[in-house]
């Protein structure tokens, strides 16, 4: 049995008071998802005012995502003990903070601090907001369309930085991207703790430190590893980072099976729902960080578009992931889950094939019309590994599961920039005399055009051959996921 306080659950459920509770969760999922992207239109003024280092520069980007990678698990499990609103308030709190200090950061190294709290508090918020999606809509039928439109925001977050970024750097300076959580967050500080019921497990025991400390320490040099491995190519001492990081979670895995009450419960993996549904979003973001990051360098670096242009060129796929989300839930009862699972994983793939229309001179037609089916796949299969991580584990489980899927999204989009980006750089680099990347081969080309289009060619190559490997993935996924589901 699980524990409901203050309120009771029937209090919440599944009535008005409800839907306004989600609309409360929705705000810090919104920011989380947009925190990640935001900074890219912001770097170049930031860089100007602060002065960073090129190392400075991206651990400023991507600390936010390694501590929400290294902590989800933890956040998830440490809700269901200490209370889901509890720690959703508490995460807010550390967000908000985080966000004034980022804004007035006087240094790059308070900046990277700044964004290193930030992403301890996102930690907390993710997990636990849609884990109070099962206590506020118990109703399997509500509860889907709930998690529907959880999703929807999530994904829709990430897409609409870039473009919330940039409107707001037309206006104001670069600290204004985070000045605008505070009101957010308020919102949620004031109206969460008369909304939100409260939700802890009286069964689960005590949170097991040493396995905390595994498993941060696993998930942090393996994601950092991988990241840096994709952003400045292989090297030694990068693999020996991940290979630590990797035997460090191996050593937490083992311990896992030992315990009475594990931080990672290995027994939702024997679920087969639970087990494509993890490997789903695994499969799902690797593709679509990789589509995702080369599509932005091909329209900037190949057909010239400044960084807003090819931000308002992602619209009609962000419209596509929110819409195909929110109806995710009906698709999954008309279709039943194993025949969605599979259809929304081979659309994404056809969408990444289409891709293949993309050349040097023309092509944007495929991207968007690609981009947009892609798009369609992603919001539906999103939707489903959401609903699962909530409704295929028991409910004093439901934290813990949500911090796993959380993480097999955020492994996903690691392992798609590192190895599909590493391999179209492979291409890009094997076709002829160019530096690293193809921003530097312009840059010094000198104005030599015969050099300027062979890199140009050589990109579109390597991102062909780097997303039919994405789809690929995809395509094997849903094929696992035909054989291995069965109704619910």
């Amino acid at each position: 049995m699980t524990k409901l306080e203050p309120a009771v659950a029937d209090a919440h459920a599944g009535g008005r008071r409800a839907w306004l509770g989600l609309a409360v969760l929705l705000l810090p999922v919104l920011l989380v998802s947009m925190d990640i992207s935001v900074l890219f239109l912001a770097m170049p003024t930031l860089t100007v005012d602060l002065d960073p280092t090129a190392a400075q520069q991206l651990w400023i980007l991507d600390i936010y995502g390694f501590m929400l990678a290294g902590l989800l698990i933890t956040m998830g499990n440490l809700g269901d003990r200490i209370g889901r609103r509890n720690i959703l308030l508490i995460g807010a709190t550390i967000f908000g903070l985080a966000s004034i200090l980022a804004a007035f950061a006087p240094s790059s190294g308070v900046l990277i601090a700044a964004r290193a709290l930030m992403g301890i508090g996102g930690a907390t918020l993710l997990p636990s907001s849609l884990a109070l999606i099962s206590t506020l809509f118990p109703d399997a039928r509500q509860r889907a369309r709930a998690i529907g439109i959880w999703t929807a925001f999530f994904a829709g977050g990430s897409a609409v930085g870039p473009i919330i970024g940039g409107l707001l750097l037309h206006h104001f300076w670069w600290g204004s991207v985070f000045l605008i959580n505070i009101p957010v967050l308020a919102i949620l500080l004031i109206f969460g703790p008369i909304l939100l019921p409260e939700h802890r497990s009286t069964e689960l025991g005590r949170l097991d430190w040493p396995s905390v400390v595994l498993s941060i320490g696993g998930i942090l040099p393996l994601v950092y590893g991988i990241k840096h491995i994709a952003a400045e190519g292989f090297d030694v001492w990068s693999l020996l980072i991940a290979l630590f990081g990797l035997a460090l979670l191996v050593v937490f895995i083992r311990r896992q099976r030992h315990l009475a009450d594990p931080l990672l419960d290995l027994k939702l993996f024997t679920r087969p729902l639970f087990r494509v549904a993890i490997g789903a979003s695994t499969a799902g973001m690797a593709s679509l960080a990789a589509m995702s990051y080369l599509t932005s360098v091909y329209l900037q670096s190949v057909t010239g578009r400044d960084p807003l242009q090819a931000a308002l060129l992602g619209i009609p796929m962000a419209v596509a992931v929110f819409g195909f989300s929110m109806e995710g839930a009906r698709i999954g009862r008309a279709l039943g889950i194993r025949a969605t699972f599979t259809l929304a994983l081979a659309l994404s793939a056809v969408g990444n094939l289409m891709l293949l229309g993309v050349g040097v001179d023309a092509g944007i037609g495929w991207y968007v019309a690609g981009s947009v089916i892609a798009g369609v796949g992603y919001g539906i299969s999103f939707t489903l590994v959401s609903d699962v991580a909530v409704s295929a584990v028991p409910p004093e489980r439901a934290g813990s599961a949500v911090g796993i899927s959380e993480t097999s999204f955020e492994l996903g989009n690691a392992l798609g920039l590192a190895l599909l980006g590493s391999l179209a750089a492979l291409v890009f680099r094997s076709s002829g005399d160019f530096g690293d990347t193809i921003g530097e081969t312009i840059a010094h080309a000198d104005g030599n055009s015969a050099l300027i289009d062979a890199a140009r060619e050589a990109f579109v190559d390597g991102m062909h051959v780097a997303i039919v490997a994405g789809a690929l993935l995809l395509i094997a996924m849903a094929i696992t996921a035909w054989r291995d589901c069965r109704p619910r």
